[in-house]
């Protein structure tokens, strides 16, 4: 079953803002985890783990097609159009790309030790300030992250996009979603 919360507020005729869409709920579910993680590994409240558990998950299935959407349909596309006005955002590409796969094992850290805290209730000493740590640094690179895609590269994107690369960009958005459940 998706991870989907509440309605988007933009539809797939909006690709770039259902991916601003996808930031809030990234911004969101790091707030749960950073709320979790600054416990310092105390016995979880049966709400501290309903929304562990929903924050793990969405970084476990929702997040990878956000990124599949970046990296498949929006880069690729920026990148042929090239041309003087994209100069700012095509710079950003790369570091945007690389950024994704470093969050990778932070990702992965962040849900071995969650998995744990459920299944546990409480972490160590140890374990809570890695968390806590995991946690602190993949909030400190999205909050870079996003406000270089929402800034620069998503208004280029607008800007440079032609109808038929926006619709073509929403049909392979929806069939991620679709895909993957």
């Amino acid at each position: 079953m998706p991870v989907q919360i509440g309605a988007p507020a933009h539809s797939f005729s909006d690709p770039t803002g259902l991916l601003s869409d996808c930031h809030r709920r990234i911004e969101m579910f790091l707030g749960a985890l950073e709320a979790v993680a600054s416990g310092g590994g105390a016995r979880l409240t049966e709400e501290g783990a309903r929304s562990l558990a929903a924050a793990l998950r969405y970084f476990r299935e929702a997040a990878p097609k956000h990124n599949a959407d970046e990296e498949e349909s929006l880069f690729p596309r920026m990148r042929r159009i090239g041309g003087p006005e994209a100069a700012a955002a095509l710079a950003r590409l790369a570091a945007l790309e690389d950024e994704h796969r470093w969050a990778e094992p932070l990702h992965a850290e962040a849900d071995r030790l969650g998995q744990r805290y459920l299944a546990e209730g409480r972490l160590t000493a140890a374990e809570a300030e890695a968390l806590r740590d995991t946690v602190g640094r993949l909030a400190a690179m999205y909050r870079e992250h996003i406000r270089m895609e929402e800034e620069v590269v998503f208004p280029a994107a607008v800007r440079m996009l032609a109808p038929e690369d926006k619709a073509a960009m929403a049909r392979e958005m929806a069939g991620r979603r679709r895909a993957g459940g």
